[in-house]
């Protein structure tokens, strides 16, 4: 017998946040049909299963493991607009007309979270307002200018905190200004996961946990998924797995790396924190892999993320490397104990776009949100269903952005380079102040 995939949760923060007992949402052991079967529980497959089912299809999702087990459930929990690429780049490749459509559609998707957290009362996700976007050097009147494009292109308000303003917020010799966006949040990634798969289910889904999809067959006639121990046949088909997606479908494994990021939460000494970092905002910096941090446990404890790697593996004293770099921004910090550390893979494409549309066979499929997840999958589970439903074909403006191949263990190679590369000259724009 082929051995499954362990169903245990990692040992995350949010999963300590969540009730003791999550019960397993049961393996699918039997035939069934579906109009459509999304593979994958992340957020973009619940989002998807969410719109579609409240539009009366009938819905089957398989997820391999549990509910948010993969990089939905472990980052760092910020919804905010934008992409992992950043818009100029997206500009030089589609132009300034479908960049600022991709633009607003990343903000629809950020207010997609909110406004499910609010109607669907998914209290536990805690949303709490506010990213400061901080810079470690002087940049002028960039940030300034950011801040008055956004503002003018896309009705978008944001504060510009100089020195002084963003002393007020945090006590650190390393930053310089920040951007203080009060529209996005922060919240717990897999309390809202868990929601939206209640909420899924209550509109008509069917959830399996515990069943990889082992095969995929069929075509415009209709497809079939087979499981270890069943079978969903199924109109049609959109897969929706990240970082830890296997073979399955070989279009889709070779177009994004699997890419690590590591995660800490600090011991509870809200008395030691407070000095170092007095805002309930989350912050993050303009990096390459830059830190991204906030408060949690009502301001008891830090939950720190930072870095990345193509290497899978865990590195040894991770929580080691994630402290000094804390300790690097606040040096009064150095006393703060770690409790616990985590890593997620996430799916990354070589052009760092999310890979979202419909294969020549038919076969769709919502992916490669490494970065900045929390709000492109939601966007990005609405326009597949949105074109599933024949109500848009708004999934077509990814299109651009497509199943470039990552080159493998090359291509690896050359991500991590270039990260390296970033790094260096982050380092060095920071020393020249």
């Amino acid at each position: 017998m082929i051995p499954q995939p362990s169903t245990d949760y990692a040992d995350v923060w949010y999963r300590r946040q969540a009730p003791a007992d999550l019960p397993l949402h049961a393996p699918l052991q039997t035939r069934i049909d579906a109009d459509i079967c999304i593979i994958g529980g992340g957020l973009a497959g619940l989002t998807a299963a969410y719109e579609l089912a409240r539009a009366g299809r009938n819905v089957v999702l398989v997820e391999a493991r549990r509910i948010g087990w993969g990089a939905s459930g472990r980052n760092g929990g910020f919804v905010s607009p934008g992409y992992s690429l950043g818009y100029d780049a997206i500009a030089a490749r589609v132009g300034t007309a479908a960049a600022k459509d991709l633009f607003q559609m990343s903000i629809e998707g950020m207010r997609i979270v909110a406004d499910n957290i609010t109607c669907l009362g998914i209290n536990a996700a805690a949303p709490c307002p506010g990213i400061l976007g901080a810079v470690r050097y002087d940049a002028g009147r960039d940030l300034m200018d950011h801040r008055d494009w956004l503002a003018r292109e896309f009705d978008y308000q944001v504060a510009h905190l100089d020195r002084a303003a963003l002393g007020e917020h945090l006590t650190s010799p390393r930053y310089h200004q920040a951007l203080h966006d009060q529209n996005a949040f922060h919240f717990d990634p897999l309390a809202y996961c868990l929601g939206l798969a209640r909420a899924a289910m209550a509109a008509g889904s069917v959830i399996h946990e515990a069943t990889p999809a082992d095969k995929i067959e069929g075509g415009a006639a209709g497809w079939t998924i087979t499981t270890p121990q069943g079978r969903v046949s199924a109109r049609e088909v959109v897969v929706t797995t990240g970082g830890y997606t296997d073979r399955l479908v070989p279009q889709l494994h070779r177009a994004f790396l699997p890419i690590a990021t590591y995660v800490m939460i600090s011991r509870a000494a809200p008395d030691l924190i407070a000095s170092a970092i007095h805002t309930r905002s989350a912050i993050g910096d303009d990096r390459r892999a830059g830190d991204y941090y906030r408060l949690v446990d009502d301001g008891k404890r830090v939950l720190w993320g930072g870095k990345i790697t193509t290497r899978t593996t865990e590195p040894r004293d991770l929580g080691k490397l994630l402290h000094q770099t804390m300790t690097d921004t606040y040096p009064q910090l150095a006393g703060l104990q770690t409790d616990t550390v985590w890593t997620g893979l996430m799916s990354y494409a070589r052009h760092r776009m999310p890979q979202i549309g419909k294969l020549a066979s038919g076969l769709w499929h919502c992916t490669a949100f490494g970065g900045h997840g929390m709000n492109t999958t939601a966007i990005g589970g609405r326009v597949i269903a949105e074109a599933m439903l024949g109500q848009s074909d708004r999934y077509r403006r990814f299109a651009p952005f497509g199943l470039d191949w990552t080159g493998g263990l090359a291509g690896m190679a050359a991500v991590q380079l270039t990260y390296w590369r970033y790094q260096a000259m982050d380092a060095w724009r920071e020393r020249k102040g």
